[in-house]
């Protein structure tokens, strides 16, 4: 096909919602945004800032705008993709009739979050988190290990921490955080590769 671009192609040949992503492109294209892929997915962005990204999920197309939880959200179609979320939110779709009856909705948030970015809004900082007890003993017994910890980014050393801190047992807390040294003490974050 002649001009088709990687995101046509994206659209076109998944095997997952596709008539619900042409539509919802269709719809973002409409409003003062540039697509291009980042993360293997449709992200939109508007000066050069992410306002959202498709994500075609097992159980329906979710739009998830970058900054949502700063939106103004009067009819609450906004959820948290997950219980540890502090900024993302999205709005779930299952059938193309959903977002075509949400279209003047999905335009105005997409309109609020280019105005969220235009203005610097941004979202509330987390007051300090509360660090596993098993990470602060390993830590303070482990000082390259408190430096490296402490040079990571707030979101990364929050991933570390969710995740360190949601067995149950303290030596599975401890063994997770064992597991994981190296990839701390070489900056990088838990989902990082």
């Amino acid at each position: 096909m002649a001009g088709t671009t990687p995101l046509d192609k994206m659209f076109s040949e998944a095997e997952r919602w596709r008539d619900e992503g042409i539509l919802l492109r269709e719809i973002l294209l409409e409003c003062p945004l540039n697509e291009e892929i980042k993360w293997a997915k449709p992200c939109y962005t508007h000066n050069g800032n992410n306002i959202a990204i498709i994500q075609r999920m097992k159980n329906g197309l979710a739009l998830m705008f970058f900054k949502g939880a700063i939106l103004s959200d009067p009819e609450d179609i906004l959820e948290e993709p997950g219980p540890n979320s502090r900024s993302g939110k999205r709005i779930m779709f299952t059938e193309k009739s959903e977002i075509a009856d949400n279209r003047a909705r999905i335009k105005r948030l997409v309109n609020d979050a280019i105005k969220a970015e235009a203005d610097g809004r941004q979202i509330p900082k987390q007051e300090k988190m509360e660090l596993a007890k098993e990470l602060i003993e390993t830590l303070s017994d482990d000082p390259k290990l408190k430096s490296a910890f402490d040079a990571l980014t707030p979101g990364r050393q929050r991933g570390y921490n969710l995740y360190f801190s949601a067995p149950k047992q303290s030596k599975t807390r401890f063994a997770r955080i064992d597991k994981y040294r190296d990839k701390i003490l070489s900056g990088k974050g838990f989902h990082d590769r």
